[in-house]
C-alpha cells in the first residue's frame, strides 16, 4: 500500500501536507531480510498507476525482487493514512477493492515458490478479500509436497475482519504452517490465552515451530515441544509500527544462518526493538553488521 502520513504528530485533519511512503506486512519482512544479506522476493498485486509503481520503485530499491508482481488496470493501489495523537498510532485503510485484494492463483508461478526455502505468508492477505482467503489456502495446498517451509504470521488486524474470522481462517491452514508467529495480544483476542499452554495447544495442530511475540518483554517459542525464552532489548520507543514484522524477518534471518533456538529468539528480538527507534514501517532497519553491532552493545563510529 501507499502509506500517507504527517510530517508532524497531530490529527490528520489539521495536517497541511502529507508524506508519501509504503507499508504492508510482508513487504516490509522482505525489506528487512534484503537489508540482512538474504535474498527475497515479494509477490503481490498492484496497480498500474503512479501510487502502484511507487510502492514497485520502492520495494524494487531496497534490492527486494519483484519479478512476480502482477500490474493491474482495472483497481487502484491499496492506501493506509496514519496519524500520531498523543501516544497512540491510528490508523485508516482504504482496501476494499484494491489489486491486491484481486490476487488469485491462477497465473502464479508455483515454481517461484517452491525454489524458496521458506514462503512467508501472514493473515493480512487472506482478510483482504474472499478471493484472497482463497488464494492464501490454495498457495499453501499446493506448496504442501515442495521443499519451501510455510512460515505465517497471524498478524490479526480487526478493521479487516472479526477475530471470529481470523480463528476460524488460521486455525483451517494450521496443519499446513511449518513456522507460526503469533503476539501476545492476538493470542488474547483470537483464544483468550497467551501463555506456554496456548503453543503447545497450537503445535499439536501441525506447526513445528511457534514463536509468541511480547515486545518489549520478549519472546517465548516452542521448538521440538520444548519452550524457549528470551527477554526483550530496553530502548526508547519512537514508532511501534512495523515492529512485529521486522522480528518476523529477525527469526527467519536466524533460521537460514542456522542459528539455535535461544539465539534465533535474541536476534528477532533485536530486530524488532531496532525498528521502534525510528520513524517509518522499515525504514530505520538495519544491516547485518549494524545489527551485529546492537547485539554486541558496539556503537558505530559512523566513519
Amino acid at each position: 500500500m501507499v502509506l500517507a502520513t504527517p510530517s508532524a504528530p497531530g490529527r490528520l485533519r489539521h495536517a497541511t501536507g502529507l508524506e508519501l511512503k509504503i507499508g504492508g506486512a510482508e513487504s516490509n519482512v522482505a525489506i528487512a531480510l534484503s537489508r540482512l544479506g538474504i535474498s527475497a522476493g515479494w509477490v503481490s498485486a498492484l496497480s498500474s498507476d503512479e501510487p502502484g509503481h511507487l510502492v514497485l520503485d520502492r520495494i524494487r530499491g531496497e534490492g527486494v525482487d519483484t519479478s512476480r508482481v502482477r500490474l493491474l488496470q482495472e483497481a487502484p493501489t491499496g492506501l493506509y493514512l496514519r496519524e500520531r495523537v498523543g501516544k497512540s498510532t491510528r490508523v485508516y485503510y482504504y482496501r476494499e477493492g484494491s489489486a491486491a485484494s484481486k490476487m488469485s492463483i491462477d497465473g502464479v508461478d508455483l515454481e517461484y515458490f517452491a525454489q524458496a526455502r521458506y514462503v512467508h505468508l501472514t493473515g493480512i492477505t487472506p482478510a483482504l478479500s474472499g478471493s484472497c482467503r482463497t488464494f492464501t489456502r490454495a498457495l499453501m495446498q499446493k506448496l504442501g509436497g515442495s521443499p519451501a517451509r510455510i512460515s505465517f504470521d497471524v498478524n490479526y488486524r480487526s478493521k479487516l475482519w472479526s477475530a471470529k474470522e481470523a480463528l476460524r481462517f488460521t486455525e483451517e491452514v494450521l496443519p499446513m504452517v511449518d513456522l507460526l508467529f503469533v503476539s501476545a495480544e492476538e493470542a488474547q483476542a483470537l483464544w483468550n490465552h497467551d501463555g506456554a499452554d496456548l503453543l503447545q495447544k497450537l503445535s499439536e495442530a501441525g506447526p513445528r515451530e511457534i514463536v509468541l511475540k511480547r515486545g518489549r518483554e520478549g519472546s517465548l517459542a516452542l521448538v521440538g515441544g520444548e519452550p524457549i525464552e528470551h527477554p526483550g532489548f530496553r530502548v526508547e520507543e519512537v514508532d511501534p509500527i512495523g515492529a512485529g514484522d521486522a522480528f518476523a524477518a529477525g527469526y527467519l534471518a536466524g533460521m537460514l544462518w542456522g542459528l539455535p533456538p535461544e539465539e534465533r529468539l535474541r536476534v528477532a528480538n533485536a530486530m524488532g526493538a531496532y525498528s521502534v527507534m525510528t520513524l517509518g514501517d522499515y525504514e530505520g532497519l538495519p544491516d547485518r553488521e549494524e545489527l551485529e553491532e546492537f547485539l554486541e552493545g558496539r556503537e558505530s563510529l559512523g566513519r
